[in-house]
């Protein structure tokens, strides 16, 4: 299984290459894994060439919200995601697609909350472009483990005040609170076999890693 990968890097036995596209390079070191520099995802044209023949596609790239109007977090967020995405499908006919939206995202499109209007309407255009399956995944709280750490100041400051309680938090509360490891696994479990419905809340997100 070939294994495309924006904003985030992983690794299992059953993948045979995991390309990652990144706008600075990661530090990570994997014999089955490369990373291609690319700064400006409205503008994937240069990828087009290494860009086919993949099984599954995970978008990770994430923006919060805070300090943007709607137009604005729709161009960082549904623009960029699309505009990514109409660039795989036709050099990729049999690709799952998985996107990493958020806990809370509304698919009608029409709620009062505007990130979650615009990770919605997001979710739903992926639904219609024709990828061999599209899925997206809506996770709340997410222990991070092995070192990683949030390029989002704000998700920093949370993650480091709250280190000492998300283990136990996961403990009780295993299908609400995340970890990194358990949406890795899920997003893998996707890849391989896919899932009975698109959207896979807190929950599903667990059950699919089990």
């Amino acid at each position: 299984m070939r294994v495309l990968v924006f904003g985030a890097t992983g690794m299992a036995d059953d993948v045979s290459e995991v390309v990652a596209i990144v706008r600075t390079p990661s530090g990570q070191r994997h014999p089955k894994q490369r990373e291609l520099l690319h700064d400006d995802l409205w503008h994937p044209e240069p990828l087009i060439d290494q860009s086919g023949g993949f099984d599954a596609c995970f978008f990770c790239i994430g923006q919060t919200s805070a300090g943007m109007d709607e137009a604005q977090y729709t161009h960082f967020t549904f623009d960029m995601t699309l505009t990514v995405a109409r660039m795989l499908v036709p050099a990729n006919p049999g690709m799952t697609f998985v996107y990493v939206s958020g806990a809370g995202a509304d698919s009608s499109e029409q709620g009062k909350v505007m990130w979650a209007r615009v990770r919605g309407r997001t979710e739903n255009a992926l639904q219609r472009l024709g990828f061999k399956a599209a899925y997206a995944i809506r996770p709340g709280v997410i222990q991070p483990l092995h070192g990683i750490v949030s390029k989002t100041g704000s998700y920093r400051w949370f993650y480091r005040l709250a280190a000492p309680l998300l283990p136990l938090l996961r403990r009780w509360m295993p299908d609400t609170v995340l970890s990194t490891d358990v949406v890795g696994e899920a997003l893998l479990v996707l890849a391989r076999r896919g899932w009975p419905t698109p959207i896979l809340e807190a929950r599903d997100i667990a059950a699919a890693a089990r």
